[in-house]
């Protein structure tokens, strides 16, 4: 195996050793696909990404996501993250503008600054696609919560920016909790008839100052809860606004997930939908870990 650099980061933490963490390797070219998967499984973080070339191509730096199972078109904090990584450590002019080609498409990712200085790195995630809504009653099953525990005034719906989420809405924080999986009817009643997904489930109760509080299980991924989600947070951003949440078709929210895990993460969501059309976008700090070569 070639000697490579590779960088550790957290993504969407408040603070460091808390959010999703991320291995992102340079100059993959030179490994092979099955080196890709059995480095992301020694790394042992939910996924690890790989950018291909130094060099940006047709327009843009070509990166591969995988998880510990197998390749992956797309995922939220490893794209935020292997941009963070290119701008700091791949290009000496550190521009604020840079797009990652993913397997699902170009990912546009921009950086902004708050107030006190600190930086937010923004991604543009694909148009979001509605599938089929969940009746509320295997809903309650697969999370072990009543029937009353969800919010039925909104669908369970199946919604992807890239990979397949179900949103939840429930009637309470307590109810977010208290949620667990029930193994039998999520891989028989839900994960067989729809294929893999993850399942984001939220309150409008929160911590602090923030105005949504979500869990993420994905069971079927090997992550039976997932501390900061990307493309989660884009299901649930374009759910918002094509269903009104907050009474309009335009947000601009901030998303705590990863508490119950004590890992506490930030994720802020914009939407606005024009027409059919619905534009998603996914923002949140990161944070440098650990540097290395790989051997």
């Amino acid at each position: 195996m070639a000697d490579n650099p590779f960088h550790v980061v957290d993504v969407f933490a408040q603070k460091k050793y808390a959010g999703n963490q991320l291995a992102v390797v340079h100059d993959a070219d030179s490994l092979t696909d099955e080196e890709m998967l059995a480095i992301t499984r020694e790394t042992n973080f939910s996924e690890a990404t790989f950018i291909e070339s130094s060099t940006p191509r047709n327009g843009g730096y070509d990166v591969r996501i995988f998880d510990p199972a197998e390749e992956l078109p797309f995922a939220g904090h490893p794209t935020l993250g292997t941009a963070f990584v290119i701008r700091e450590f791949v290009r000496e002019d550190r521009p604020d503008e840079l797009t990652l080609n993913l397997d699902v498409g170009r990912i546009p990712v921009h950086v902004e600054r708050d107030d006190d200085g600190s930086e937010q790195f923004w991604m543009h995630q694909i148009p979001p696609t509605f599938e089929e809504t969940i009746d509320p009653s295997l809903v309650a099953r697969v999370l072990s919560l009543d029937e009353d525990d969800i919010d039925t005034d909104y669908p369970a719906q199946l919604i992807s920016t890239g990979l397949p989420t179900l949103v939840v809405p429930l009637r309470s924080l307590d109810a977010v909790r208290r949620a667990e999986t029930n193994h039998e009817p999520y891989y028989e009643e839900l994960i067989e008839p729809h294929g893999n997904l993850n399942i984001l489930f939220f309150a409008p109760e929160t911590e602090a100052e923030n105005d949504l509080h979500a869990r993420v299980f994905a069971d079927c991924a090997g992550v039976p809860e997932d501390p900061a989600t990307g493309s989660s947070n884009g299901c649930l951003a374009a759910y918002l606004v094509e269903h009104e949440f907050f009474g309009a078709d335009e947000i601009d929210v901030r998303v705590e997930q990863g508490y119950e895990m004590g890992r506490p993460s930030l994720l802020h969501l914009r939407a606005s939908k024009d027409g059919n059309d619905i534009g998603v976008a996914v923002g949140g700090r990161v944070m440098p870990v650990a540097k290395g070569q790989l051997l």
